[in-house]
């Protein structure tokens, strides 16, 4: 039977580890060709884990290469996109899944980690969508699925800068749907609530314990329970939906 995303070529940005790397996976095992991006931050750990990536990927029978590239960079961004064509020809579906965390509240939040949360999780996404287009639109069948969060419309405490981040991508993926559905383009979001993943684990147990009692399904949501509803997004089968963000947050919002 064919698979949903067969010979689809999917990018997917922070593609090493959490929900990205449940992405990637998701992404092979409906068909796709993934491009597994990661940041090189020099010491060799996001790279050894892209690297299992693209194992786990081959030994399922998919294909798929590991691209270093950090979203902030607009140079490093365009020469992603050229070395994603560059090695399967196309482009159909972007995933922007890079982000960080830098909590602190307003009055202990510095410039540079405002700004660095913004950088990558918002204006991360705009250098990536742009560098893409061309390609998504050349496919006839082009998708974006960025992520958003649970903290861009409930607010969380702690979390301004990344707040203010999630909800201007969810602003950013209207604007864009509109721009770009003439060309046969979608282009939706996904906002997760607690997800078990790295940058979650960082939250302190005692505050991350009483934020899970608040979900009425009581416990984080697994990587790969998000990574399906971005596959989802990339089909088909959400051939009539764009400018919208899809909530995965185990009904706490």
């Amino acid at each position: 039977m064919k698979r949903e995303l067969e010979g689809r070529v999917a990018v997917v940005t922070g593609g090493s580890r959490g929900i990205g790397r449940a992405s990637c996976v998701a992404l092979s095992q409906a068909g796709a060709s993934v491009v597994v991006n990661y940041l090189d931050e020099g010491i060799g750990v996001n790279r050894k884990d892209a690297g299992e990536v693209v194992n786990e990927i081959s030994e399922q029978g998919g294909k798929a290469v590991a691209i270093a590239a950090d979203v902030t960079d607009e140079e490093q961004v365009f020469r992603l996109a050229e070395s994603a064509v560059s090695q399967f020809g196309k482009v159909d579906i972007l995933v922007n899944n890079a982000a960080i965390l830098r909590d602190k509240t307003v009055k202990k939040l510095s410039l540079q980690d405002w700004d660095a949360v913004i950088a990558t999780n918002l204006t991360g996404v705009y250098l990536c969508c742009r560098a893409f287009l061309e390609a998504l639109e050349a496919s006839g069948k082009g998708t974006i699925v960025s992520m958003s969060s649970i903290s861009a419309r409930l607010g969380l405490f702690g979390q301004s800068n990344y707040a203010a981040s999630k909800a201007g991508v969810i602003a950013f993926t209207k604007s864009l749907a509109k721009e770009v559905a003439r060309k046969n383009v979608r282009v939706n979001a996904v906002a997760p609530g607690l997800v078990d993943t790295e940058m979650v684990r960082t939250i302190p147990e005692e505050h991350l314990s009483k934020m899970v009692e608040q979900v009425p399904l009581g416990r984080l949501a697994r990587p790969e329970e998000i990574a399906n509803v971005i596959v989802f997004l990339a089909s088909d089968k959400a051939s009539y939906i764009t400018g919208q963000t899809i909530p995965v947050n185990g009904g706490w919002l």
